[in-house]
């Protein structure tokens, strides 16, 4: 038998998962225009920067920084906090994944 302090315990718990999975969720897409983007020659699409330090085949998906999962669309950078990055982009931080 649950007691209500119990009950109680399990719902504020059970709201704060499903707040913070609704956040990461509406997490914005990093902008080319942002600024912190603009001083990392960000570009949404990889083949398509023009920056000399780009090289064919890196993309947020295969960099040491991308937060991702393998065959994410998209995830998280600590270089863009509170937003996401596409798997397909590239900036000029590239790190290759080791």
């Amino acid at each position: 038998m649950t007691t209500r302090r119990v009950f109680m315990m399990q719902s504020v718990v059970g709201a704060s998962v499903l707040a913070s999975g609704a956040a990461m969720a509406a997490a914005p897409m990093v902008a080319e225009t942002d600024a912190n983007a603009k001083g990392l020659a960000y570009s949404a699409d990889a083949t398509k920067s023009k920056n000399a330090k780009y090289k064919a085949g890196q993309s947020c998906a295969n960099c040491a920084l991308f937060q991702g999962k393998a065959g994410d669309a998209e995830g998280g950078c600590p270089l863009f906090a509170g937003k996401q990055v596409s798997a397909k982009a590239w900036c000029s931080a590239y790190a290759k994944k080791a």
